[in-house]
């Protein structure tokens, strides 16, 4: 009331300047040329929702398609060093006349996409529970001689985070360098004296896109997903699992079942070119340590890899790509492990014409995630997927978190992507493409091991749901891009 007779006319100044803003904005939006039905939820909410629509779209709807990670001039200094360059250019250009043509589209699609080479000399190890993968890591880590390059969504300051954190001062004071880049949101809620107790121990620590109000409160939305470490430049993990006490214990979810890789030989490069990527788009430093070059026939039974990265940086959605085309060359299966289900239509549609093909393609999720929205918002595609011949299997014990996708009998993606809207568009993710029969083998069995268990679903049954879950579903699915 005071401020109306103060300023008569402000509900009409704000009202202007309001429709200037959204007019704005949309403009922006439909110039992006985005999928049509995002354009036009975008649209809608700026016209219904004045106010919270401007500030959903800060949060929310901005597009990183034009930001860079590392100048030009960077990254050829980076892929120019002897090391890099030998791998990268002598693994690039030969031909793969040992591989189905299938094969060849999938290696070609990911090195046009981001110039990623077939490397073909490599020794994996399985990790599907955390107790082994961080024995594993803990003496790598202590094994360490030069430098330790560590990145991971989530590092708790519990007990696994803190005996982490013991190895790592203690690298520092024996010399090793070590960097340590943490996403500020996913461990946002943790305390920061474990950090600070690493920086001032002589480790470089970062946190990937560090929000601060109200400069920055609009990186709230992109987050860097990827669990990478590189050990000496002969080392390297990636995988599902970061780094806290649930993943050995359990923790609220009973058992929590996860995929990680250990990683010998030529894809160590890969992975220490996306850390140094990342590295560099936080501090702008770019990294100098060098990788081991693995000769040619060093290792025994090789397996040969690609490292795929994605985000809202990328050029495209390198990660719905791979996925896409891996579902479509499927001939006999299709194997899908994901702790959350929210797919594109795209990706969808695909798996349905998976299915009707006769191609026997099965879905595993967890009956109860970490997340109570993206659990109703994952059982909302239930039934589209029974009704085209999917079959899903509910994992009962606890938490799936593994992220795996098993084609055939001689390719599998394994990484931190999962199969959902936030990972696929939203999310810095990475990925191991493995072309390996023996590889394969290797995993359909861990995946069948889980299948025991967990219960299969039946479209008879799931139809009985009770008429809430459905409406809970249907509602928490329209927010699923935001999930």
């Amino acid at each position: 009331m005071i401020l109306a007779e103060l300023f008569p006319y402000s509900r009409l100044i704000f009202t202007i300047l309001y429709g200037i803003t959204a007019v704005a904005i949309i403009g922006v939006v439909v110039s992006e040329n985005r999928n049509p039905v995002k354009t036009l939820a975008w649209v809608t909410v700026l016209v219904l929702l004045p106010v919270v629509g401007i500030i959903l779209y800060i949060f929310f709807g901005r597009s990183l398609r034009h930001i860079r990670m590392i100048s030009r001039k960077k990254r050829l200094k980076l892929t120019n060093r002897d090391d890099i360059k030998h791998l990268m250019r002598s693994r690039q250009v030969v031909r793969y006349e040992d591989k189905k043509s299938e094969h060849q589209q999938m290696i070609n699609l990911v090195n046009s996409i981001q110039g990623s080479p077939y490397l073909a000399n490599n020794e994996v190890e399985i990790f599907t529970n955390g107790k082994d993968k961080f024995d594993a890591l803990k003496q790598d880590l202590l094994a360490a001689e030069r430098y330790i390059h560590i990145q991971y969504y989530i590092i708790e300051n519990d007990k696994l985070g803190n005996e982490i954190a013991d190895i790592l001062k203690q690298k520092v004071a024996e010399g090793v360098k070590v960097r340590v880049l943490y996403d500020h949101v996913g461990s946002f809620h943790f305390d920061m004296s474990y950090f600070k107790k690493l920086r001032k121990a002589g480790a470089d620590v970062y946190p990937f896109m560090k929000i601060t109000f109200p400069e920055f409160a609009n990186r709230i939305n992109w987050r860097n997903h990827r669990k990478i470490v590189v050990i000496d430049g002969k080392v390297g993990y990636i995988g599902g699992m970061n780094i806290a006490d649930r993943y050995i214990d359990g923790g609220k979810m009973n058992k929590w079942r996860d995929t990680h890789l250990r990683v010998k030989g030529d894809i160590v490069a890969a992975l220490q070119v996306s850390f140094a990527i990342d590295w560099n788009f936080m501090k702008r430093e770019l990294i100098e340590e060098s990788v081991d070059m693995v000769e040619p026939g060093s290792i025994a039974n090789p397996i040969a890899m690609q490292l795929v990265t994605s985000g809202p940086t990328s050029q495209w959605v390198n990660m719905a790509f791979v996925f896409q085309k891996a579902i479509d060359c499927a001939s006999k299966c299709v194997y899908i492990q994901t702790p959350y289900f929210l797919p594109s239509d795209s990706l969808l549609k695909a798996l349905q014409v998976a299915a009707l093909s006769k191609v026997d393609v099965r879905l595993m999720i967890p009956r109860k995630p970490d997340s109570i929205l993206l659990r109703y918002a994952s059982y909302s595609y239930v039934k589209q997927c029974l009704t085209a011949g999917i079959k899903i299997y509910f994992y009962e014990p606890g938490m799936l978190h593994s992220k795996v996708v098993l084609i055939d009998d001689d390719f599998v993606t394994t990484g931190s992507t999962n199969f959902d809207f936030r990972s696929i568009e939203h999310n810095f993710e990475a990925n191991v493409l493995l072309y390996s029969k023996e590889f394969n083998h290797r995993m359909l069995e861990v995946m069948r091991a889980d299948m025991q268990e967990c219960t299969r679903i039946s479209l008879r049954a799931w139809r009985k749901r009770p008429l809430w879950q459905k409406a809970v579903e249907s509602i928490v699915r329209l927010f699923g891009p935001l999930l």
